[in-house]
C-alpha cells in the first residue's frame, strides 16, 4: 500500500448541487492543491462485482461477481490483495496527475462517490474526506431547477436524490471510519474565510486566506461533466441562494406535498448527522412570509441546454426515427447522466 500517496488525497463528499464545485475551486486555489473536474476513477471499481452489483453491463455481471469472489477467496490476503490491485490502478492515475500538476495534494470532487462510501473508505482509509452538506430541500430545488426546468416531480421520478444521498452520507458522518471534516454550505458562503481556515487545518496545509477569491487564483481544469453553472458567474462565494426553495413551496402545493413526502422518508438520525433535524429543516418555511414571491424561472444556459438534450436522448429512443444513431450517441452520454445528475 502506498500510504504516502493515500495521505495526499482529498475527497470532497457531496450530493450534486450542494456547492461542491464552489468548494473545489476554493480549495484548488491553494498553492499545494491540484484538482480536476469529477474524474470518476473510483465508481467503476466499486461496481466490478466483488463489493456490489452492477445495474447493467454488457456481460453476465452476476456470474462475474461470483467468479471474482471465488478467485479473491484463494488469494494469500483475500480482500486486501483485491483492494491492493484496485488501488494500484487509481494510485497510478492520481499520482501521475499530481506529478503533472506539480502539486503536493490532489482533490477529487465526484458526487457519485457519496453512493459508494463503504467501498471508497476501504480503498483509501488514509485519505482525507471533506463532507459538504446543505439544506436537503435547497439541494433538491437546485437539482430540479438546473436539470428539469423546475419540475420537481420529473426530477424525483428520474432520481430520488435525497433518499439516495442523505442516508449514504450520514453513514460516513456517524461512523467516521476515516478522517472526516464536515462543512455546511450555509456557513461556507456566510463565512468563507473562517470555513476555509478550518479545512486547511484539517488537511495539514498552511492557511492561504486569498484562496477565497478563487476567480483570480484557481488554476485547475474548468471544463468537465460537473455543474459549473453558477460558479463561473462569481469570483468568490456569494449569499442569497440558501432558502430560494421556500418560495417554490409556498407558491406550489404539489411541490410542497412532494417535499413533505421526501423528508418523511428520511431518517431523523440521518438528518441530524447532516445538521438539519426536522424541526430546523422546516423552520425557514414556517417563518417565511406567505406572500413571498416564487423563485424566478430557471435561466437557460449552454449547460442546461446540454443536459436537456442528453435527457431527451435517453427517453423513448426505440420509437424515434434514426433510433440506432441516437442509441450510439446516448451510449456516450450515459456516463454523464447516470450519477452526476
Amino acid at each position: 500500500m502506498r500510504e504516502g500517496l493515500q495521505r495526499r488525497l482529498v475527497f470532497v463528499v457531496s450530493p450534486p448541487r450542494a456547492g461542491s464545485t464552489l468548494l473545489q475551486r476554493m480549495l484548488g486555489s491553494h498553492s499545494q492543491v491540484g484538482t480536476h473536474p469529477e474524474p470518476h476513477l473510483v465508481t467503476p471499481l466499486a461496481y466490478l462485482g466483488y463489493h456490489d452489483r452492477v445495474d447493467a453491463a454488457p456481460y453476465d455481471h452476476i456470474n462475474a461477481a461470483e467468479a471474482i469472489r471465488l478467485f479473491v477467496e484463494h488469494l494469500p490476503r483475500g480482500e486486501e490483495d483485491y483492494l491492493d490491485a484496485l488501488r494500484a490502478y487509481a494510485d497510478t492515475l492520481y499520482g501521475r496527475m499530481m506529478e503533472g500538476l506539480g502539486k503536493e495534494r490532489f482533490l477529487d470532487k465526484t458526487p457519485a462517490y457519496a453512493l459508494v462510501l463503504p467501498f471508497l473508505t476501504k480503498l483509501y482509509p488514509k485519505a482525507r474526506y471533506v463532507v459538504l452538506t446543505r439544506h436537503p430541500l435547497a439541494v433538491f430545488s437546485s437539482y430540479a431547477n438546473s436539470f428539469f426546468q423546475g419540475d420537481w416531480a420529473a426530477a424525483h421520478h428520474y432520481n430520488p436524490l435525497l433518499e439516495r444521498y442523505v442516508p449514504a452520507m450520514a453513514w460516513l458522518l456517524r461512523e467516521r471510519p476515516v478522517p472526516v471534516h464536515q462543512v455546511a454550505y450555509e456557513r461556507l458562503v456566510a463565512d468563507p474565510e473562517r470555513t476555509l481556515e478550518g479545512i486547511f487545518r484539517f488537511l495539514d496545509l498552511p492557511h492561504e486566506p486569498e484562496a477565497v477569491d478563487y476567480g483570480e487564483r484557481y488554476g485547475g481544469e474548468r471544463r468537465g461533466p460537473g455543474d459549473p453553472m453558477n460558479v463561473e458567474r462569481h469570483g468568490r462565494p456569494v449569499r442569497g441562494s440558501e432558502h430560494k426553495w421556500v418560495g417554490e413551496l409556498l407558491s406550489d402545493p404539489a411541490r410542497r406535498k412532494l417535499a413533505e413526502e421526501m423528508v418523511a422518508r428520511l431518517d431523523e438520525g440521518d438528518l441530524r448527522a447532516w445538521g438539519w433535524p426536522r424541526e430546523a429543516l422546516w423552520a425557514p418555511l414556517r417563518e417565511a412570509d406567505p406572500s413571498a414571491a416564487p423563485r424566478p424561472a430557471p435561466r437557460w444556459t449552454r449547460y442546461t441546454v446540454q443536459r436537456q438534450v442528453l435527457l431527451w436522448l435517453r427517453k423513448d429512443v426505440h420509437r424515434r426515427p434514426h433510433g440506432k444513431l441516437i442509441r450510439k450517441v446516448r451510449y456516450y452520454c450515459d456516463a454523464i447522466l447516470r450519477d452526476t445528475l
